[in-house]
């Protein structure tokens, strides 16, 4: 039987996915082995998934993106879905979790798949659900069932809330908002029409072992995750915590990776804090938070308020963050929501990264801010997160290709730009300032340098045709 990462990395043997890792975090492949058999950095890389590159999520590592996509009940369309998928991935997402809850989940899972070079998550709960028709109609068969398919399928980690248990539901009681994690009200609601233990954590070692077998990383839930920040580390999430320690240890006895998921919406005074505890509870598995949203205020812009949250999770370790888009609390993201939520989000890891110190991680911020004084416009939009929409912005006011050249933007003119200003008055002084920048010899990790997405996708056919043209096939065999 083919062996998980984390048992390779435990047995001394830096793998070819371990290499490709180093490449692309610019260090030693033998840190990436320590940190994967130490269990505090995970490789998402399901055997069944041929058309990976390999990322890693680990806090001494560059913050990765995950970027949530799927259908709901009142929105199924696989062209849109196929436009999430390639917008996420051209726009810079680590790892895409198919959240799909409307029709047709296996052709839509088995299209991204076959077509996505980035790690798939899902949370095989919802199709649990949609099989069954209720939560309280879900056996354990059932649950097994599904999780061990989507594994055969390729997914390559697996979302299981298996730390919600039935003596945690009392402390959500006197919260602003109850239980707002969609596994986590399917489980609550399962345990009290059966009167009995969540399922996912009487048999989570039975999960585990499907989990080895396919080298699926499991991704510890957080059913019990605030959704207000009147909510945040109250004693309902805080017990969850302490049974994803217990679950954490568990999985990495059966050589499963781990990772731990967190809030959600918190105080930007709490996240500090919370980190601190999250990692000595969890033993360092790497964790994977959702924001946290740092005011409930502002339904339309939560793509802000998380990014701000987001920002100071990154600094304080936080592996991998979920992004959040305009949408969030309001409706199902459309292609364009993707993209924004994936343009704060960036910005919060990267910006996370240079707070942290890591290595090479402002490299980026000193290449295109020598761009800027130079007016090298050409060389800001091609340096920028989103060089597109930068060059748009600019063309809406300067359009002609003269202005490429113009010593000066729309916004101050030509008289009254600082820097114009300043570079005439330091004259033959100019050539002592310090601004050389190459970013071809920078220590950073690929995501702290652009083009943010840096996946490999040489040899695979083009994400939109292909996924169209297996959609099309696959809604003919589901009819």
């Amino acid at each position: 039987m083919a062996r998980t990462q984390l048992q390779r990395a435990r047995d001394g043997e830096v793998t070819p996915a371990m290499d490709r890792v180093a490449e692309r975090e610019n260090c030693d492949p033998e840190v990436v082995r320590e940190s994967v058999a130490s269990g505090e950095a995970v490789i998402p890389s399901n055997h069944a998934h041929d058309a990976l590159d390999p990322m890693i999520i680990g806090a001494e590592f560059g913050t990765k993106i995950n970027a949530n996509i799927g259908t709901s009940e009142t929105t199924s369309d696989y062209d849109t879905e196929r436009e999430k998928l390639h917008t996420a991935i051209e726009y810079g997402a680590d790892t895409v979790m198919d959240l799909s809850t409307g029709s047709n989940l296996d052709s839509i899972r088995t299209a991204h798949v076959e077509h996505s070079p980035i790690p798939l998550g899902t949370v095989p709960i919802y199709e649990a659900v949609k099989r069954a028709g209720s939560p309280e109609d879900i056996t354990v068969d059932l649950l097994l069932e599904v999780i061990e398919k989507q594994a055969e399928q390729g997914v390559d980690y697996q979302t299981i809330h298996a730390g919600v248990l039935r003596e945690h539901l009392p402390k959500t009681d006197g919260r602003v908002t109850g239980i707002v994690s969609r596994g986590g009200s399917i489980m609550a609601e399962w345990m009290e029409a059966h009167d009995a233990q969540n399922p996912l954590y009487t048999h989570f070692e039975e999960i585990c072992a499907i989990f080895a077998a396919h080298d699926v990383t499991v991704s510890l839930g957080d059913g019990l995750r605030p959704g207000a920040i009147a909510d945040a580390n109250d004693a309902a999430q805080l017990a969850e915590l302490r049974t994803l320690g217990e679950l954490t240890r568990v999985a990495r006895e059966h050589g499963v990776q781990t990772m731990v998921e967190g809030p959600g919406h918190m105080p930007l005074d709490e996240i500090g804090d919370h980190m601190a505890q999250q990692r000595e509870i969890c033993d360092g598995a790497p964790y994977y938070l959702l924001g946290p949203l740092v005011t409930d205020v502002a339904p339309g812009y939560d793509h802000i308020t998380s990014a701000i949250g987001a920002t100071e999770a990154a600094r304080h370790g936080a592996a991998m963050l979920c992004y959040v888009t305009p949408k969030e609390h309001l409706g199902l993201p459309d292609d364009e929501d993707v993209r924004d939520g994936l343009a704060a989000y960036r910005i919060a890891a990267h910006a996370g990264d240079v707070a942290a110190g890591k290595p090479g991680a402002s490299d980026w911020d000193d290449a295109i801010s020598a761009a800027r004084y130079d007016f090298d416009w050409r060389r800001q939009f091609e340096l920028a997160l989103d060089p597109d929409r930068a060059k748009s912005y600019h063309d809406q006011t300067l359009p002609d290709d003269t202005h490429k050249e113009a010593r000066y933007c729309s916004m101050c003119g030509a008289d009254f730009c600082s820097m114009r200003i300043d570079q005439d008055a330091r004259g033959d002084s100019m050539a002592d300032l310090n601004r050389s920048v190459d970013l071809a010899e920078s220590a950073a990790a690929s995501v702290n340098l652009p083009p943010t997405g840096t996946h490999d996708t040489s040899g695979l056919p083009t994400v939109s045709a292909a996924v169209c043209e297996h959609a099309e096939n696959a809604i003919e065999s589901d009819d």
